[in-house]
């Protein structure tokens, strides 16, 4: 079964806006979120939802979506930065990570699935690539969700050198056997004062479609949530202005097992026709 505790293995925040900071905003608004009347698990769906458009990873997952029909044990690393770590949230359990194996812990509760957390925060995309083979390939993992880009934009790096460093890892990944979701930036005002914000955006797309990996369009479903539904930027981003808070990461947890389990399905739809 799954541990959703296992889903915060990750080390300690390094660069960046302060800690503090960021953790005294994610729980003012944890309180408001959590407290009596506040939205429970339906309202919550209500709140999370978003447009087929802005959820489709565009890509099958096979391996996930064969140990899913199959029953066998599923080990997912989740892998990135701060917002993996979950730098924002009032407690580790309230990380992404941590909510996608409680999600995926309801949604197959006699199932051997782990999700491993190797979020790292304030690092450059560069030295995540790095510690693929030291950190991720060594826990033989069927899925990795790789967030990935932020901090880079956060000191204007050129989009190309960082491309070039996600396919290394992506080719690292694929040569481990496993499916690949590219996850893009977030829409946070931090990264909305950097305009190199767009070319990485475009980057991540087109290295998406290039290597066959499934992106998971975190920067356009969070401002889906704010243009379109009931979530404004003061609970969807803390105090720092740029990392997540309980209620939004609960949402990208939320849209995420649904994008996995959509996309399986359909994988596992197509092995079956032929």
């Amino acid at each position: 079964m799954i541990h959703p505790h296992f889903a915060f293995f990750g080390r300690r925040w390094r660069r960046g806006p302060t800690a503090a900071l960021s953790m005294l905003g994610a729980a003012a608004i944890a309180l408001a979120y959590l407290a009596p009347g506040a939205p429970r698990a339906n309202a919550s769906r209500d709140l999370c939802a978003a447009r087929l458009t802005v959820t489709s990873l565009g890509d099958p997952l096979p391996h996930t979506a064969l140990h899913l029909a199959a029953g066998k044990s599923l080990t997912i690393v989740a892998l990135g930065s701060s917002s993996t770590y979950g730098t924002g949230a009032s407690k580790p359990e309230y990380s992404y990570p941590s909510r996608l194996a409680a999600l995926l812990h309801a949604r197959y509760p006699n199932a051997d699935i782990r999700v491993l957390n190797r979020g790292v925060g304030g690092e450059f995309v560069g030295e995540t690539t790095r510690r693929i083979a030291s950190e991720v390939i060594g826990d033989k993992p069927d899925l990795v969700i790789w967030q990935v880009g932020t901090n880079d934009v956060l000191h204007d790096a050129d989009p190309e050198q960082v491309m070039a460093s996600v396919r290394a890892g992506i080719t690292q990944l694929h040569q481990a056997g496993a499916d690949v979701i590219l996850m893009d930036l977030q829409y946070a005002p931090a990264v909305l004062a950097h305009p190199q914000y767009r070319a990485m955006e475009r980057g991540l797309w087109a290295t998406a479609k290039s290597t066959g990996v499934a992106l998971f369009h975190r920067f356009a479903l969070m401002r889906d949530w704010t243009e379109h539904r009931n979530m404004k930027m003061s609970a969807m981003v803390s105090a720092d202005h740029l990392h997540m808070t309980d209620a939004s990461y609960d949402c990208l947890a939320r849209q995420l097992s649904g994008s996995i389990l959509r996309d399986t399905r359909v994988a596992t739809d197509i092995a079956a026709n032929g």
